[in-house]
């Protein structure tokens, strides 16, 4: 279970900059780093339903299938991206320390809807989102911790200690991406997985 994210945002009065933005296509923070970058970085083509089950393009709206290895045992889940929030180079600039890691970026928030569909139901926090990343123009954005805790609609991971089959709950990830990128993606996959991917405009 990785809960290093917890540490870390208590940590820091600001939000952290958990990926250098010149290592764009780095390995995963929150997913593990036995990612293969290369292949998330090529989106395939649109999944037919059979091949939802490995990863893919999904449409908007679209939901996937995915397991999690929670503390309490496997759960799958149906995940849905629902929307990228995207907002100003100066509400970037002001949500990390240092100012010129942020310029001409803009703060990128995707909202994942997670719902239990099969497995124990959950006495401790989940780790469902931490398969999630946003990318832009064809490269992975920069990790900012903490920047979504807030955000409307947006819950906590570590604050769902409950969890029952049939019940949703929408887990927000923080990225930063150029102020000009053409086209998002938001990207989960399960661990070692191929990643499920949907795409948002840009700017």
């Amino acid at each position: 279970m990785l809960h290093q994210k917890t540490a870390l945002r208590v940590a820091a009065p600001v939000a952290v900059l958990a990926l250098a933005l010149t290592a764009c296509g780095g390995g995963e923070d929150k997913a593990d780093d036995a990612k293969k970058p290369a292949a998330a970085a090529k989106p395939k083509a649109p999944a037919t339903p059979a091949e939802a089950a490995s990863g893919g393009e999904l449409a908007t709206g679209e939901s996937a299938e995915g397991k999690v290895e929670e503390e309490d045992g496997n759960v799958t889940y149906d995940i849905t991206a629902q929307k990228v929030d995207v907002g100003t180079e100066a509400e970037a600039q002001e949500l990390v320390q240092d100012k010129a890691e942020a310029k001409g970026m803009v703060l990128a928030v995707a909202h994942l809807k997670f719902t239990h569909k099969g497995g124990p139901a959950l006495t401790s926090d989940s780790d469902a989102a931490d398969g999630t990343s946003i990318w832009a123009d064809g490269k992975r954005g920069a990790l900012l911790i903490g920047a979504a805790d807030d955000a409307p609609g947006c819950e906590d991971p570590y604050d769902v200690e409950s969890w029952k089959q049939g019940e949703s709950h929408t887990f927000c990830d923080s990225y930063l991406i150029p102020a000009n990128a053409k086209e998002m993606e938001v990207h989960w996959s399960e661990e070692d997985g191929e990643p499920f991917i949907w795409k948002f405009p840009g700017q």
